[in-house]
């Protein structure tokens, strides 16, 4: 699909911007270097169940970038667990976050090979066994045991080529590969 503005013809495929896109693609490709990133959150604690995580700025192409805005990201419990259930809770904003870069991977993926995606919604459930978080049980996993995304596309493409797309996430590969996780505490 090619959209006409007034000062330049743009190209686009599944709503990507393609000049951008294969831009930034070349210059990892000449440069790998360009390709380390760090992404950062701060968390602070509002009592009870509640935090909220915000995303200000990261590193990316050798360089310190900030958002155009500040993400504020709210989590709480449900009363079960004793929260007030103000806001998604954790587990529920990883489900949110495998779904969001699969999908982002899938549709940036599929417009570099020339797929068209007219449409793409999943679904995701995750299974976790509350004996492991609460302590009861400690042959029980403390996260998730099992994550099922569906994903229902329409598209120029079989259904095993998009899947094949799923394998670029990083979030999809952070989660089913694991990931070196460092955790510090220091006294206040």
């Amino acid at each position: 699909m090619t959209h006409v503005t007034a000062t330049q013809q743009q190209h686009t495929v599944n709503g990507l911007d393609m000049d951008i896109l294969c831009d930034t693609i070349d210059a990892i490709s000449n440069e790998p270097s360009l390709g380390k990133c760090k992404f950062r959150a701060t968390n602070q604690w509002h009592g009870g169940s509640k935090n909220a995580s915000s995303i200000g700025d990261f590193y990316a192409a050798g360089q310190e970038h900030t958002h155009k805005q500040k993400y504020v990201f709210q989590a709480d419990e449900p009363t079960m667990l004793a929260g007030v259930d103000d806001a998604a809770n954790p587990v529920e904003y990883l489900l949110h976050a495998l779904a969001a870069c699969v999908t982002t991977s899938m549709v940036a993926h599929a417009a570099v090979r020339g797929i068209h995606i007219e449409s793409l919604e999943s679904e995701l459930e995750g299974d976790i066994d509350l004996n492991g978080f609460l302590g009861l049980d400690a042959d029980v996993a403390k996260g998730y045991s099992d994550i099922r995304v569906t994903f229902k596309v329409e598209a120029d493409a079989t259904a095993e080529q998009l899947r094949e797309l799923a394998e670029f996430s990083p979030v999809y590969k952070t989660i089913s590969q694991g990931a070196n996780v460092d955790i510090k505490v220091e006294q206040q």
